[in-house]
């Protein structure tokens, strides 16, 4: 099995303030370095950053063998300590970003160890390099980096490395106190107590890697419909051109593959608001929800611009969409990945109902994305992390073509609250109308674009 060496680095002039990250993807057996990577985000605090190097380095290794083990090493305790299980996780930013790196590689194929940052040098070179490109208004260009040099004439990819231009890092803020202490203490600033998960643009990758743009993965409302109660960015892609920050002229990124996002005709629990996820009893569709459907296929038939439809299992959704495909002369091709929660004993339920007979699992369930609904079933969190990786796999299909996936609130409100790198209670003031049609654009550069949301123009007369 193939061995890779991430190392990764992410810093803020000011916390928050001006930053970016680094990435390196190194042979472990050579000292190679396979892959370099580095974002400008706009305003961000330092662990944010921190864990976005993390990610695009770990996505970068990812590109490059899937099935390979990978050791990260990073001169930041909180994240190697958070990502190894031995502190948990508290501040609400943190959270989704180390659910998405859980999510690149299989856990038992990754490990992770704190590195000194003289040992650091050549991520956090890049994350200088990133934040000193986005300070003068350009994207940082693989072709310009000297973040390698310092590794050129060293034998292995341990070797001490001198030091580097410095950015501010913070100290472990969701760590225990006693953990804080045994943190690296040089050129620290204390971490404020809420954090902005800024993005920004000027990702870019050497050697065929690819980078991770902000993603946050709690999601969404269910299918019991809009509520206003509060709870739980870009798409991360292979790329190896720049994206330009800003207002200033891009590159020619090519087609990007567009996902159009249908949820499904109304079924008899629709209109009565009930929770209808993957575990209860898969409704199909009413006569009204085939109505619906019907003109959806009839208004996709004339934009002319759906090149293949994939559908969640769910009875109500394939029925969805075998009314569009037969209208489009289209396949559908069938995705677990698309599926709904499972809300486990609240299927069936009200919203109402199930404040009065789980009070106290609801409550919990609105404040954690992470909280499961009673009985079992499946948290948000986790629903999200299934949609993140979904998501991978159907971008990389469609690259350059529009496909049509037929599915729910939850992975609909998730796909668009990821492109747009909202905060978390975003999903709880999103309407989603049966059979209504929305549209993201994902570019090689790793940006994602909101085209359309929650139109239902063609269901009127």
């Amino acid at each position: 099995m193939r061995e890779f060496i991430v190392e990764a680095d992410g810093g803020s002039r000011g916390n928050p303030g001006p930053a970016g990250y680094g990435a390196v993807v190194l042979d472990a057996a050579t000292g190679e370095t396979l892959t370099e990577a580095a974002e400008y985000l706009g305003t961000a605090t330092n662990n944010v950053a921190e864990y976005r190097g993390l990610l695009a380095g770990l996505r970068a290794a990812h590109a490059l063998d899937p099935g390979a083990r990978v050791r990260v090493r990073m001169d930041s305790k909180l994240v190697v300590e958070q990502m190894s299980g031995r502190w948990k996780i508290k501040h609400p930013d943190m959270k989704p970003l180390a659910m998405e790196a859980r999510s690149v590689f299989p856990p038992d194929q990754v490990t992770y160890e704190w590195i000194p940052r003289e040992r650091n040098k050549q991520a956090d070179r890049l994350a200088n390099e990133a934040m000193d490109a986005g300070a003068k208004g350009e994207q940082w260009s693989p072709s310009l980096s000297r973040a390698d040099l310092a590794t050129k004439t060293e034998a292995t990819p341990a070797a001490a490395r001198a030091g580097a231009g410095r950015r501010t890092e913070a100290t472990p803020a969701d760590a225990p106190p006693s953990a804080v202490s045994a943190a690296p203490t040089a050129d620290h600033t204390a971490e404020p107590a809420s954090e902005s998960v800024a993005g920004g643009s000027g990702t870019a990758v050497a050697a065929g890697g690819r980078t991770a743009a902000p993603e946050a993965v709690p999601a969404a409302a269910a299918d019991a419909g809009p509520r206003t109660v509060g709870g739980g960015q870009a798409h991360p892609s292979a790329s190896s051109v720049p994206s330009a920050p800003g207002w200033s002229a891009a590159p020619d990124l090519g087609a990007p593959a567009t996902l159009v996002l249908l949820r499904h005709g109304e079924t008899p629990l629709t209109p009565q608001k009930r929770f209808s996820g993957s575990g209860g009893t898969d409704p199909a569709l009413s006569a009204a929800g085939r109505e619906q459907a019907h003109r959806v296929a009839d208004a996709l038939a004339r934009r002319g611009t759906i090149q293949a439809i994939v559908a969640s299992p769910l009875a109500r959704t394939r029925e969805t969409a075998g009314i569009v495909a037969a209208r489009l002369n289209l396949d559908v091709t069938i995705e677990d990945g698309l599926r709904e929660t499972d809300f486990g004993a609240w299927e069936g339920l009200t919203f109402g109902e199930v404040r009065e007979r789980y009070p106290d699992d609801l409550n919990a369930w609105l404040a954690d994305p992470e909280a499961h609904p009673t009985g079992g079933g499946e948290s948000f969190a986790e629903t999200a992390v299934r949609l993140a990786a979904t998501r991978e796999k159907l971008v990389a299909a469609y690259r350059g073509r529009t496909a049509l996936l037929v599915t729910h609130v939850t992975p609909i409100k998730t796909l668009i609250r990821l492109a747009l790198g909202a905060p978390p209670e975003s999903l709880f003031r999103m309407e989603l109308s049966a059979a209504s049609l929305s549209a993201v654009a994902y570019y090689a550069d790793g940006n994602a674009s909101v085209r359309l949301f929650n139109d239902t123009s063609h269901l009127r007369p």
